[in-house]
């Protein structure tokens, strides 16, 4: 199968189901963010850290594709493909608790930052507010499930406390955010 198709060339894509619509489409740009963040954990995983953090990136990555390929799909169209739902959500909140248990309470706003790991992973936390919100926009237009906006919300909030885990396993002290 060769990588190029050509068809879109003048700007168009197929959604799953056939429908052409422009690359600019709604839901092309929510689905295209969340692309932009599974690459953005991809690059997570180059960086050393704990091997819990590791499975769960790559357990991350491959919801992340179901995630995309149900955004790239019409409600009602193909009815076989997986769609996010009540136990992805409940999935991603069990390893926040696991994480969360590991952790000192939070008392204050930290910096973004830390080892490379923990930098990378506070990044992929900002894609994913922007994939999130890219969700939001599409509900106003289009059809998409509303479970793809919580599992992108517990998502974000999911990749806070493991970039926190991850400067915990490395030893680095969060950086409190100091007013004035």
């Amino acid at each position: 199968m060769k990588i190029y198709t050509k068809r879109g060339d003048q700007g168009e894509t197929s959604l799953f189901g056939g429908k052409r619509v422009l690359k600019t489409d709604d839901r092309i740009e929510a689905y295209g963010t969340v692309d932009e963040l599974n690459s953005v954990l991809g690059l997570a995983l180059s960086f050393n850290q704990s091997e819990k953090t590791q499975k769960i990136l790559h357990h991350l990555q491959d919801e992340l594709f179901v995630l995309g390929a149900d955004l790239a799909t019409p409600i009602g169209k193909k009815e076989k493909i997986d769609r996010i739902g009540d136990s992805h959500i409940q999935s991603i909140e069990d390893i926040i608790d696991d994480l969360d248990s590991e952790l000192e309470p939070m008392r204050f706003f930290i910096h973004p930052g830390g080892t490379s790991s923990s930098s990378s992973i506070h990044i992929a936390r900002t894609v994913c507010r922007r994939a999130e919100r890219a969700c939001i926009n599409c509900i106003q237009t289009i059809e998409i499930s509303p479970d793809t906006i919580r599992y992108l919300n517990r998502l974000s909030d999911l990749l806070f406390v493991l970039a926190r885990y991850e400067n915990k396993q490395a030893g680095i002290s969060e950086e409190k955010w100091k007013v004035g």
